[in-house]
């Protein structure tokens, strides 16, 4: 009745391991076609939102990183920021990016009406 009490150890730790590089093969796996997409010349689009009012749209795609009170979470604060920059400057950060902020999130037939929207937001 004398049990090993290391081979639960010894067991745990060879799956551990396992796990371990299975794992690290998937995620390499995942990088390859990430790098694929990112190098096919900017080809994979971003999704649009098809929301019709500015509002909308904000709450969809733009909350998350500039916050529910406009105060920017990850983003900027879009208080004020008609003060700031022009509606055409807006229109060009909303269509074009700018630093984390990705491109095309909002339709172009859009950004005219998001940009008079976020040019408001006091």
């Amino acid at each position: 009745m004398n049990r090993n009490p290391i081979v639960p150890f010894v067991v745990i730790m060879v799956f551990g391991i396992a796990l371990m590089f299975g794992l690290s093969f998937k995620g390499n796996s995942d990088a390859k076609s990430a790098a694929k997409e990112k190098g096919s010349g900017g080809n994979a689009k971003t999704e649009t939102v098809s929301a019709s009012k500015p509002e909308d749209i904000y709450k969809n795609t733009c909350i998350t990183c500039h916050g529910d009170q406009y105060q920017g979470v990850v983003g900027p604060s879009l208080k004020g920021i008609g003060t700031k920059l022009s509606k055409d400057e807006i229109k060009t950060i909303i269509t074009k990016g700018k630093g984390n902020m990705p491109p095309n999130l909002v339709s172009a037939d859009k950004a005219d009406a998001m940009a008079e929207w976020v040019s408001k937001i006091k």
